[in-house]
């Protein structure tokens, strides 16, 4: 079992900054990516960005050159700094981890609301 814990979100004006942090526990040695996804209201969830265990990342076209995810292996955290947000990027974030055959376990989400 993994436990994610999130935390970051928040109202924020165009332009401006924020940084999402999801926080790990349980069987992390069965980890081998975790990541982002997000959902707006009335759309499907979308991947965000990505992290293997080897280091390996993935993002979303719509958030390539604004959003940037990492890992702090120590603290079994990972971050999603987010910068130059827009009005489209409000939606709730969710953090998840992948673990042994594809089983994926989901934080409790966080809102992030970008006014324009």
């Amino acid at each position: 079992q993994v436990q994610l814990v999130e935390s970051g979100g928040g109202l924020v004006q165009a332009g401006e900054s924020l940084r999402l942090s999801c926080a790990a526990s349980g069987t992390i040695s069965s980890i081998n990516a975790m990541g982002w996804y997000r959902q707006a209201p009335g759309k499907q969830r979308e991947l965000v960005s990505s992290i293997t265990s080897s280091g390996s990342t993935n993002s979303a076209d719509s958030v390539k050159g604004r959003f940037t995810i990492s890992r702090d292996n120590a603290k079994n955290t990972v971050y999603l700094q987010m910068n130059s947000l827009k009005p489209e990027d409000t939606a709730v974030y969710y953090c998840y981890a992948r673990v042994t055959f594809g089983v994926h376990y989901w934080g409790q989400g966080t809102q992030v609301t970008v006014s324009s």
